[in-house]
Formats: C-alpha cells, sequence, structure tokens
C-alpha cells in the first residue's frame, strides 16, 4: 500500500496514475468527488482523460468499504481521495470514526492512496474546519502507519517518507 500526500496542486494525482501504471495490468481507481459545480465537473473530466481506459473507474463518494471489497482482486486500486471523501462524510453528517474505521478494515494493500496534508497552515477560525483538519490528520496518520510507502508531494517532486 503507498499513500501520497501534500498541498493543492502539488502532482499527487498525476504521482499516483504514474505509480498504478507500473503495477499489473488490471487496475481500478475509486473516485470520490461529485459534481456539485461546473468547476468541479471538469476536474473530474479532466482526470477522467488523464486516465483513459487503463483503470476501470468506480464513482463512490461514501461507502469506500464497499468498492474495496471489489477491488481485492485488482493489481493496483487507486483511491483519490481521503481529503474529498472525508468531506462527503461529514457534509452528509455521518460519524467520521465509524467511517473511517470501515475503510480501515476494507483495505487490502493493493492500494495507492491520495490525500491532501491540511495540517500545516494556521490554526482554523471555526470549529468544523478544526474538525475536519484534526479528522483528516487522524486518518492520514492511521494509513501512513499502514502503508509500506508513504511519499509526500512538493512542487511536483515526490519526496519519499516512508
Amino acid at each position: 500500500m503507498i499513500l501520497v500526500t501534500g498541498g493543492e496542486r502539488s502532482g499527487k494525482s498525476s504521482f499516483a496514475l504514474e505509480k498504478g501504471l507500473d503495477v499489473g495490468n488490471k487496475r481500478a481507481f475509486i473516485a470520490t468527488a461529485e459534481p456539485f459545480d461546473d468547476e468541479m465537473t471538469d476536474r473530474i473530466r479532466k482526470h477522467k482523460e488523464e486516465r483513459k481506459v487503463l483503470f476501470e473507474t468506480f464513482e463512490e463518494p461514501v461507502r469506500l468499504d464497499k468498492i474495496l471489497k471489489k477491488t481485492a482482486s485488482y493489481d493496483v486500486c487507486i483511491v483519490e481521495c481521503l481529503t474529498t471523501w472525508l468531506g462527503n462524510i461529514l457534509y452528509r453528517e455521518l460519524d467520521p470514526m465509524v467511517m473511517t474505521d470501515g475503510l480501515i478494515k476494507a483495505l487490502n494493500g493493493n492500494e495507492i492512496i491520495v490525500t491532501n496534508e491540511v495540517g500545516m497552515g494556521v490554526i482554523s477560525a471555526d470549529p468544523m474546519t478544526r474538525k475536519y483538519v484534526d479528522d483528516l490528520g487522524r486518518l492520514n496518520s492511521k494509513i501512513a502507519k499502514m502503508a509500506d510507502e508513504v511519499y509526500f508531494m512538493v512542487s511536483g517532486i515526490p519526496v519519499k517518507v516512508k
């Protein structure tokens, strides 16, 4: 399992795709984003174009545990991304601890997981954002401990952390 983290537009997605193409021929991609507006619709379209037909795509904003059961037999499964997934969980007012536990139990070890590092700036002003940053930080830490490799993306350059 590989975790790829970093800031926005740091090259996480491209790096994860490159790593995924190096693994076997049966490749899955789990997309967590939902097209809420024109900008997100355009982002999703561009990501699909990048993947072409090289990955079987599963679109699932919430129940990653169910999709991960389906991708256990794949050579690699890119999960993009935990940052959006957690936002979806909080938006729907689901319990992030329960959902995180379900996600962790469902991991197969064949994943390349993309997430953002959001805890490197100032402390957020509002309680909801602080909760999000805290929850994502805890989730990222759990996944990083389980991962065989961890990369931190800096300006398009992968820095191997683990």
